[in-house]
């Protein structure tokens, strides 16, 4: 089968889905929507998933598992989170199977059919809560801080690898707080733990802040996001955390003593990030020839390909470079070495481009003997060669350069792609030609937001922190702008 991929200029989407199965990261499930994630795809989601479990270990939270399967009734106690999900929800309505006696077929079986209807969890504030509201009683018990890796169901109609399919993992967080500055305090912490996450493991460069109120979350307060730029200059939303307030306390009756022996409602927050980071991976550092991925997520750092004449040759190679191997090793570094028969080192040299290990070592009998390796650099697609002397240092260096490379890469990309507006008929022309984001004043009213999407497809991503709108017009009214903000299309 051919490696080769879709150029990226000619169909950006097929080029994406041409990575994802060439590289073996994912397939598609039996079922429509679904996807099964290979071994190396999920490997790259256990780095992912372990450097933000141990942040979020490290901050004092802990790690819980909740029921797939949510009583109906409990959606419907928050109001506007119900709205948000309801079209999304994969409701049971009967618990078994049975023989038809005429067709030997399975159907179901209309005598199991139960008291309450079930939904596969969407999210799981709801179950949540209806725990919270056994285990909180007094000030004593906040806060908590808990965390759930888990899988949840939205029956999405239209579905990408990834970035949007009925099943997918995630973590998801919820904590409870006795007092407004806590819990919010503890929105942004976790914001800023998902912008550590994507710069500095992921070599994502993301943009934070805050989500108009008709991209917030439902059942939210205050949605707090973190967006990337893809390769296409289409946004995607990478992490989000929100500050719900008292609003699910007062929807399942979750009150505490306060210290001055009063009754009140608890603070809530509830954050998470997905399987779709991969997608945000996979888009923001991709080439023509496949994965480029930064070494803190890469399944193997280094892949080793001995070239020899024959399996005897290949042998007597490895058995001198076995300490060497056994060095990075022992350095903490993830080596695969490639020593499949029958399988050409061009073939080798292509498949590992495609899965974009960062750093390949090419080594045949006349490498040793001029007592050096050729290394191949997978974020800039260049050689070199290094002493075997020099070899543990250099490699170690390799490591976070082309960490340090790939993130700077993506920053670039991500600042020459924003631009800074004040001309409405501009900005149409920009979103129309798929040029990037547009920073640029809003009125803050619905009805411009909502003009503003139908025109031009284009949402607002967040209203960034830091504001400057002095003597800022809105892009479409022309009013006092209310905020600057950051336009663009969306996965």
């Amino acid at each position: 089968m051919s490696k080769k991929v879709t150029p990226k200029s000619i169909d950006h989407s097929k080029w994406y889905t041409d990575v994802i199965l060439k590289a073996d990261l994912a397939d598609y499930g039996p079922v429509k929507g679904t996807m099964v994630i290979k071994p190396y795809g999920y490997s790259i989601w256990t780095l992912i998933k372990d450097s933000i479990d141990l942040k979020l270990k490290n901050t004092g939270h802990s790690n819980a598992y909740f029921p797939l399967f949510i009583p109906k009734s409990f959606l419907s106690k928050e109001a506007e989170h119900v709205e948000g999900f309801a079209k999304e929800c994969a409701v049971i309505t009967h618990h078994r199977l049975k023989t038809d006696p005429n067709s030997n077929d399975l159907v179901v079986d209309p005598d199991s059919k139960l008291e309450e209807e079930v939904i596969v969890r969407p999210t799981s504030e709801t179950v949540i809560w209806s725990m919270y509201k056994k285990w909180i009683q007094s000030y004593r018990d906040l806060p908590i801080l808990i965390n759930q890796w888990a899988n949840v169901v939205r029956w999405e109609m239209r579905t990408r690898l990834f970035l949007r399919t009925t099943e997918f993992l995630w973590q998801e967080g919820h904590t409870a707080h006795s007092n407004k500055i806590d819990a919010q305090k503890e929105a942004i912490d976790i914001l800023n733990l998902y912008k550590d996450v994507s710069e500095n493991i992921m070599a994502i460069p993301v943009l934070t802040g805050i989500k108009s109120e008709s991209e917030k979350f439902a059942g939210a307060e205050i949605t707090y996001c973190i967006e990337s730029m893809m390769g296409d200059k289409k946004a995607l939303q990478a992490g989000t955390s929100h500050y719900l307030g008292q609003n699910f306390a007062r929807a399942f009756d979750v009150k505490f003593q306060t210290k001055n022996n009063k009754e009140d409602y608890v603070y809530a927050t509830s954050w998470g990030v997905s399987t779709r980071l991969i997608g945000s991976a996979i888009m923001v550092h991709g080439d023509d020839k496949g994965l480029r991925l930064p070494p803190k997520i890469a399944p193997y750092q280094i892949v080793v390909i001995p070239i020899g004449k024959s399996e005897d040759d290949v042998n007597k190679i490895l058995n001198i470079f076995k300490r060497q191997i056994k060095n990075f090793k022992d350095s903490g570094l993830r080596v695969f070495i490639d020593d499949r028969k029958d399988l050409s080192p061009g073939f080798k040299f292509n498949e590992w481009e495609m899965k974009g290990v960062p750093i390949r070592i090419e080594i045949g009998f006349r490498d040793l003997d001029n007592n050096q390796i050729t290394v191949a650099r997978r974020d800039n697609n260049t050689k070199e060669i290094i002493s075997l002397n020099k070899v543990n240092e250099r490699i170690n260096d390799l490591i976070e350069e082309i960490q340090n490379s790939l993130f700077i890469q993506a920053l670039e990309f991500l600042n020459s792609n924003i631009f800074t507006i004040d001309s409405y008929e501009e900005f149409k022309k920009i979103m129309k030609q798929n040029k990037g984001f547009v920073k640029c004043g809003w009125d803050g009213t619905a009805k411009t937001e909502l003009i503003i999407k139908e025109q031009t497809k284009a949402t607002i991503r967040c209203i960034p922190f830091e504001q400057n709108i002095k003597n800022l017009k809105c892009i479409f009214s022309g009013k006092a702008a209310k905020f600057e903000v950051i336009f663009a299309k969306s996965y």
